[in-house]
């Protein structure tokens, strides 16, 4: 497989905000590992079965459920333990794990952040394919300015999935993506949005970005736990209005 380039992200702390439920939290979190790069369409096609025209785009149109599976084989190409176990489409993240995973949250918004207080790293034109450019499509990764971690595209070209859930009360099995597209609004393209889909959801501007990082504890890491995503399921009142009706079967 053509080599992921990654880079470690030492240890800091990033505040993660609620908009539903108006509340912040901050997650201390420790070294990692992320991509220079997201996925492209070359490594894409390397360990699944899928058709590469355009070898240095980002691998876009990719589920959820894909992007987990192509995790876990990167691993097993390169030798490292999958982390994820499957369960029909129910998925764990064994975070006990060296493999290759998607970022949680806290993750992606503290590598994209690197360092910056304000919604980009570096003035937005120069950082990011977004609408403003009037392009058809993902364009060949590295081509606008990197972050201060030396990361390219985490804002605009393609959205990246995450590990966590979007809000499980809410939205019920929907996974986040993060950082904006080629065919978003400057107001879409910011640090600090969060959007999501269900699992098997796939869009043309939606890709992946590896990371990698084991951890002590099987079902709680990087400010992710699976005792959290229990309780933010959680809900007794009657649905609100236009809430997806699943996260009530």
């Amino acid at each position: 497989m053509t080599d992921i380039e990654m880079r470690r992200i030492p240890a800091g702390s990033v505040t993660l905000h609620d908009e539903r439920r108006k509340i912040q939290r901050v997650v201390e979190l420790a070294d990692f590992e992320i991509g220079v790069f997201p996925v492209t369409e070359e490594q894409f096609a390397e360990i699944l079965p899928v058709p590469s025209r355009h070898p240095r785009r980002p691998a876009a149109d990719v589920s959820w459920l894909r992007a987990v599976h192509f995790c876990n084989a990167a691993s097993e190409w390169e030798g490292l333990d999958p982390v994820y176990r499957f369960d029909g489409e129910d998925v764990s993240w064994d975070a006990t794990g060296d493999g290759y995973r998607l970022p949680t949250e806290a993750e992606w918004e503290f590598a994209c952040r690197a360092g910056s207080a304000g919604p980009h790293y570096a003035p937005l034109a120069d950082a990011a394919w977004t609408s403003a450019d009037g392009v058809p499509a993902p364009q060949d990764v590295g081509g606008k300015l990197p972050n201060l971690n030396g990361l390219f595209d985490m804002l605009g070209n393609v959205w990246e999935w995450c590990w966590d859930f979007l809000d499980p009360a809410r939205y019920d099995d929907y996974r986040v993506f993060r950082g904006g597209g080629y065919a978003d609004d400057a107001w879409s393209v910011r640090a600090g949005v969060r959007r999501g889909g269900a699992p098997r959801m796939h869009h043309e501007d939606v890709g992946l970005r590896v990371a990698r990082g084991a951890f002590d504890t099987r079902d709680a890491a990087q400010g992710w736990s699976a005792r959290a995503d229990r309780e933010r399921a959680a809900f007794d009142g009657p649905v609100p209005f236009g809430w997806t009706p699943l996260a009530r079967r």
